[in-house]
């Protein structure tokens, strides 16, 4: 299995892109172009600054910039080691693999001006955080921040409320983005509303915001019972995942079993192909076990060097799905 580009195709799925929210919304900051992480600062799109160390806010104009950093959790909130490359009279830029990054549920951060002060974002902003420290709220600091699901319109969940035609507004919130009660608006329809989010796989809870009122999906019979009393709504985000078993082309038949499947001997028969056998099955984020059974013979995946023993003491196959 190809393990590190399915990693890595996952990682690109954690950020959102400038445009990612509709054509007339756009997220500051960051952007996502191929498996690339371009971060933008344009000075004009800020008007105060933060002294470091006293705390002092002041305006941005007449500044001296002599240098813009990115800091922020996916490097330890480093003042000097993401600097900056700068395009224009207003604007600098940063680009990162994202292979940089490790994968998370979100990542906070900001940029730094000459190493000591931090720019300041509009609290207004859908993507905008209230800093902390030590587990405390920062007066008056706040933070952009980065989601691990975001809108488009070739995403892999679509949540559709219908009916309200009558309503203002309707918020869709959930664990994917902290139940965030702004972030993701909901498009109307003729049947009523939409948004389509790229999602990780995992298991998700949400529920809509209907003109302020919480609420949970009508149409959706799979909920959970929150600490209100109400029900949170369900949804399993799957990723469909290749397994592949190279050689053995003189074998009769070649099944896949793991925790996905119950271990089953039988029904999961893997296709004949050049390389050797193949199975395509869509699974639920976290981690499984598996292994090969050919022609009777139970077998580990010889491509696959991570294993693990199970709770029987017998050691698997792993593919871990992010």
């Amino acid at each position: 299995m190809k393990q590190k580009k399915l990693y890595i195709s996952y990682l690109i799925f954690a950020f959102i892109s400038f445009y990612a929210y509709g054509q007339n919304h756009r997220f500051k900051g960051y952007k996502i172009k191929g498996d690339t992480v371009v971060f933008a600062f344009d000075v004009r799109d800020y008007s105060k600054f933060t002294q470091e160390h006293t705390g002092q806010i002041h305006d941005f104009e007449d500044f001296d910039i002599e240098n813009v950093v990115v800091s922020g959790e996916f490097n330890l909130w480093s003042r000097d080691h993401w600097k900056m490359k700068k395009i224009d009279e207003f604007n600098y830029e940063l680009r990162k693999h994202v292979e940089d990054f490790t994968d998370a549920f979100s990542w906070e951060f900001k940029f730094v001006i000459n190493n000591a002060y931090w720019a300041e974002p509009t609290k207004k902003d859908p993507n905008v955080a209230k800093a902390t420290k030590n587990g405390r709220k920062l007066r008056g600091v706040y933070n952009l921040k980065m989601y691990t699901a975001y809108p488009h319109k070739n995403g892999n969940a679509s949540f559709k409320l219908k009916g309200y035609k009558n309503a203002k507004k309707v918020i869709l919130a959930g664990s994917f983005n902290k139940w965030n009660e702004s972030l993701f608006k909901m498009n109307k329809t003729e049947s009523g509303w939409e948004l389509t989010l790229q999602l990780k796989p995992d298991i998700y809870q949400y529920r809509f915001i209907v003109d302020g009122h919480w609420m949970e999906d009508p149409h959706n019979p799979n909920k959970i019972e929150n600490e209100f009393g109400e029900y949170n709504s369900v949804i399993d985000i799957k990723e469909y995942t290749a397994f592949k078993l190279k050689g053995y082309t003189n074998a009769k038949k070649v099944i896949l079993s793991g925790s996905f499947n119950n271990w089953n001997k039988h029904d999961f028969v893997m296709r004949k192909m050049d390389y050797g056998w193949k199975y395509v099955v869509p699974l639920s984020g976290g981690k499984h076990h598996y292994k090969f059974i050919v022609d009777g013979v139970w077998i580990v995946d010889p491509n696959n060097s991570v294993k693990e023993y199970d709770d029987k003491g017998h050691v698997n196959s792993v593919c871990m799905i992010k």
